[in-house]
């Protein structure tokens, strides 16, 4: 069920593969953005020695090295491409569908096709809750991190969740969470969460030291999350406000589960002037390149 381009194949052997995620892509941002930041990416990817790999579900096969058609294919919103997490791969395969792969799928088949390293923007975690009578909304990105062995370099969790609780979720699950060039969790597109990190790096060689000592040494079965600040942040306040106000308007919609997220982004672009839009595509290239790099260092001898 899974198709490796021929490029991709030879990158994997090299060791210097980067897996990407569709979802942005599919339903993540609006067009013709969405476009623009796989091509970002990708060329990101390149510029730091690595080959980006993007991964997606075509007609009910999963494909790992989408090219620049299968995107366009992603990317049209009269194909309704669905929104694949790692549950749903199985269905979407059987059925035929085409879908865009979140966090959770991407880095289950980023694994099983023998890929390390993966960059997105910001990972899934805990939802917030507009009253404690609704029931715990947790991304299935978190335990997907921590059953596959893959280096997940993202600008931390999204600002639209519960901040404190992802991070004592990531504890639990015993994930590794390492900033580089930060000691503080990045908030996505925001100017930071105040929340400390323990572990600190600040050069891809030292990172992929202790990748290597992770998996090959300890041989401890988890993923590890690379954080990244964001090149071009906006203000924590005032996103903060924007997610309150686009959380009554959801509540008031009655919108939930899968449609959450693109609506809460969809909505604080809007309320910052497409602010929030243009931080997203500067960290999603920025986390591209690091991940790039951090994949060429894995494939030195070490």
């Amino acid at each position: 069920m899974i198709e490796v381009s021929a490029e991709v194949r030879q990158a994997i052997a090299r060791g210097t593969a980067v897996a990407l995620e569709t979802s942005v892509v599919a339903q993540g941002l609006p067009s013709p953005r969405n476009l623009e930041a796989a091509k970002r990416c990708a060329n990101a990817v390149r510029e730091a020695g690595g080959v980006p790999a993007a991964i997606a579900v075509l007609a009910g096969r999963i494909v790992v090295g989408a090219s620049d058609a299968d995107l366009q294919r992603l990317a049209d919103p009269a194909a309704r491409p669905a929104k694949a997490g790692v549950r749903d791969l199985a269905a979407l395969c059987a059925t035929g569908r085409d879908a865009g792969t979140t966090v959770s799928a991407t880095c289950a088949i980023a694994a099983q096709a023998g890929i390390r390293v993966f960059a997105t923007g910001g990972i899934g975690g805990v939802h917030r809750r507009a009253s404690i009578a609704e029931p715990l909304d947790v991304s299935s990105d978190l335990l997907e991190i921590s059953r596959q062995r893959v280096c997940v370099v993202c600008a931390g969790p999204k600002a639209i969740l519960d901040l404190p609780a992802t991070a004592e979720a990531l504890e639990a699950l015993a994930v590794p969470v390492l900033g580089y060039r930060t000691s503080e969790l990045p908030a996505f597109y925001t100017d930071g969460s105040g929340i400390e990190l323990e572990h600190r790096f600040d050069d891809a060689a030292s990172l992929a030291r202790a990748l290597r000592i992770h998996w090959d040494d300890l041989r401890l079965a988890s993923g590890v999350l690379v954080c990244v600040p964001p090149p071009s942040p906006v203000p924590g306040a005032e996103v903060e406000r924007a997610v309150a106000d686009a959380m009554r308007e959801a509540v008031r919609r009655k919108i939930s589960g899968k449609e959450m997220t693109p609506f809460l982004l969809a909505s604080l672009a809007q309320a910052t002037a497409g602010r929030t839009l243009s931080a997203n595509l500067d960290l999603l290239e920025n986390n591209a390149r690091i991940a790039g790099e951090i994949a060429a260092a894995l494939a030195r001898p070490g």
